[in-house]
Parts: structure tokens; sequence; C-alpha cells
């Protein structure tokens, strides 16, 4: 619920409340004061009766019957409502009554008189009065309660244009945000915070960016010739009968062809999170011909390991707009990926179709969340010299280019999904 909604409901209900009570309080008010009225007369008209008939004079007659009653047979006296039949009308109208006793007199016997008073006329009245009342109170409501939407609004609005700001804003544009400095000081102090946190942010990202980029180049080089050394001495004649040697200088060459692997990845993985790879780098994509590249130099692996191949590529494949190296590294993780968690003399099926890119193998089954699958480092095998960077690696190219993967294991396989959509 936007604020705004959330501060008129409540101011709502605030003066719909106050309404309904200001209302009813009225009400009951007028009621009460016309009925005391009413009350008043008739006393009045008790008091003048009663001194008519202490001078001996006789009553006055009444236009209508129904004002003026007399009996000789004991009432209950005092002020009561009651309704009356309206003889002109014929229908029932509210009244109030006053029934008193008179004494007996010379030659008169004791008689009740009750004196009445039509209340519709004081009806008429409080309702013409309350309906003015209440026109006013609703049109003083409706007026707060636009006033106070229309002030909200206005004032509210350097906030939405900061908002709209913030969600539009991208850090790798390496730009600050350039917020506006409004006219009301608590929004003025918020922009200006803003201002300076996006400024340290980008600093923080041009930074970070230089050393990545320059600890990729100046550690990348030092891990080649280091390879390239050891293989030369891995060839001279002098160490062929130094078994020893020879051994810790080839456990030494692996170790650093797994650095520089792992260097590779985490550089790559890098470059995705900091969106380095420009949309002015992506080229067509034949990704069925980059697939039958990619097989055949994965082609001593399978071999190595008696693993049976099924390829299933559908015909008329149209291409992808992807960077190369991106494209190469999917299809290069998923293929690796499924050949080292494969067991030996097992198979691997990979479909390309113009919807996805799938690959299945017969590995063992493995405990634990598929979602952690993705997560870097994640080895199923400790004793692996694998990074466990690989899925992490596909998951991020995929985000990248919005494309969805998935894993499932059905049938004693495992299949790795990528859908382009």
């Amino acid at each position: 619920m936007k604020l705004l909604a959330a501060t008129t409901r409540y101011y709502l209900l605030l003066t719909a409340g106050l309404f309904a009570l200001a209302s009813g309080l009225l009400y009951v008010g007028i009621e009460r004061a016309l009925r005391h009225e009413a009350d008043e007369q008739l006393r009045n008209e008790q008091a003048y009766v009663r001194r008519l008939v202490a001078s001996g004079q006789p009553l006055p007659p009444t236009l209508l019957a129904y004002q003026l009653s007399r009996s000789q047979q004991p009432q209950r006296t005092g002020l009561r409502d009651t309704v009356l039949l309206d003889p002109l009308e014929h229908e029932l109208v509210p009244t109030r009554q006053l029934t008193f006793r008179l004494a007996a007199g010379a030659g008169r016997p004791a008689e009740w008189l009750t004196l009445r008073k039509s209340l519709v006329e004081t009806q008429d009245l409080l309702r013409v009065v309350l309906g003015v009342m209440l026109g006013a109170l609703a049109l003083l409501l409706l007026g707060v309660v636009g006033l106070n939407r229309w002030l909200a609004r206005r004032l509210w609005r350097p906030f939405q244009q900061t908002l709209a700001r913030l969600r539009a804003y991208d850090l790798h544009e390496h730009q600050p945000l350039g917020l506006p400095t409004p006219a009301i000081q608590e929004f003025a102090e918020l922009n200006q915070a803003l201002n300076q946190l996006s400024a340290r942010l980008v600093a923080d990202y041009e930074s970070l960016r230089e050393f990545t980029a320059n600890a990729a180049h100046e550690t990348q080089t030092p891990l080649a010739i280091m390879q390239a050394k050891m293989e030369q001495l891995l060839q001279a004649p002098a160490l062929a009968e130094d078994e020893a040697t020879m051994t810790q200088l080839g456990e030494l060459l692996q170790a650093t062809r797994r650095l520089s692997r792992l260097h590779q990845a985490l550089t790559l993985l890098s470059r995705l999170e900091n969106h380095q790879f420009a949309p002015a780098q992506r080229v067509p994509v034949r990704l069925d011909q980059l697939l039958r590249d990619r097989l055949a130099l994965l082609e001593p692996l399978l071999d190595a390991r008696a693993l049976r191949l099924t390829v299933r590529v559908a015909e008329g494949l149209p291409t992808r707009s992807l960077h190369p190296g991106l494209a190469d590294s999917l299809l290069h993780n998923l293929l690796q990926n499924a050949i080292k968690h494969n067991q030996p003399g097992g198979d691997i099926a990979v479909a390309l179709t113009p919807e996805a890119f799938e690959v299945s193998n017969t590995g063992p089954a493995i405990a634990g969340d598929p979602a952690r699958f993705f997560e870097r480092f994640r080895k199923h095998n400790a004793a692996s010299d694998s990074p466990g960077l690989g899925l992490s690696i596909v998951q991020h190219i995929c985000a990248f280019y919005g494309f969805r993967v998935g894993y499932a294991y059905a049938a004693s396989r495992h299949t790795l999904r990528v859908e382009f959509t």
C-alpha cells in the first residue's frame, strides 16, 4: 500500500468516526432542545388552565379536539410521548402530552386534564437543521480530505522523483546519482545523502574494477611463464635420471595449471558480476558449430574415460547474439561437468534445439540441495582437482543473457538444461 493511500485511509477513518459522533451528538442535542421547548409550552398552558379554573372561568375551547381532553377517571399524570391519529391527514403523528389533576371546586368534581402538543413541526425542524448541518459537515470532510491528498501529492513529489531516479540508476554507468536539492529540508538532506553514497559506490566500484583487471593481467602472465619453464625443465635431459625431482616438478606443474584455471574462472566470474561484457561485443554465434568444435576438443577426454556420446542437434538452428567467449565457456563448462562427474564407461547425451541446450549423464546420485550445486566452490567430490566454479560460471552467463538454467535427476541421469527464453 502506498504511503499516501495509507495516510488517507487513516485520515478518513478518523474523520468518519468524528463525523458520525458529531452527527449523533448534534441529533440528540437538537432533539432534546426541541422537546424541552415543547415541555415548557405544555407547562405554561397548564399554569394558564389552573389560573382559569382558580378564578372560576371556564376552559377556553380549542380548535383541535386532541389538544385538550378531560376525564373524571384517574389518569397517570406527568409528561410523556404518545402517538395520535391526525383527523385531517389521517396519519399517526408523534405527540407530547401533559396530564394533571384539577382539584374539586364548588359544585365541580375533581377531573384530570390532558394537554397535547404535536411534535410534527418539531421533527420537521429537526430534520431541516440536521440535514443542513450534516451537509455542511460532509462538504467540510470532503474538502479536507481532497486538500490533504492534493497537499500530500505536492509535498511528496520530490520523494517520488528520487525514487524513480534510484530505480533507474545503474552503477555500471560509472556516474553518481546527481539528485537535485528540493525545497523541503528533509528531502534535500535525503538527496544529499544519496548523492554522497552513490559517489562513494562509483569510486569503490571503479577501484575494484581496476584492481580486478590489473590483478588478472599481472598474475596470468607469471603463471604462464611458470608453466612454460616447468615444462621445459621436465624435458631437460639432466633430469631424466632424477625421478624424485621429476615427480616434484610434475606435481608443481599440476598445481600451477590448477591455479591458472582457478584464476581464469574467478576472473571470468568477476567480469560477469561487474557487467564488463559490453553489448557491442556481441556477435551472431552458431551454437551448433561451436558445440561440434568443443566436442572435438573433448574427444580425447571422452575416450580416456570410455564415455559414450550421443549428440542431437536440430536442423536450421538460428544464430544467437552472444559474446563468443561466453558462449564457448557456457558449452565447455556444461560438457566438462558431464564428463568429470560421470562414471567410467557411462554415457552422455547432448541435445541442442532452438529453445534449449541440454546435457545429461549417468553419474552417481548426489545428495544435497540442487539449488546449491550452482554455488561457488561447491564440489561433489572433495578429492576432485576441479575448483568447483563451472556451474557457477554457467549460472552467471545464463543470468547475464536472461537464460534459465535448471538441474534435474531422474532415471539415474543428471540433466542440466539451459532454456533460451
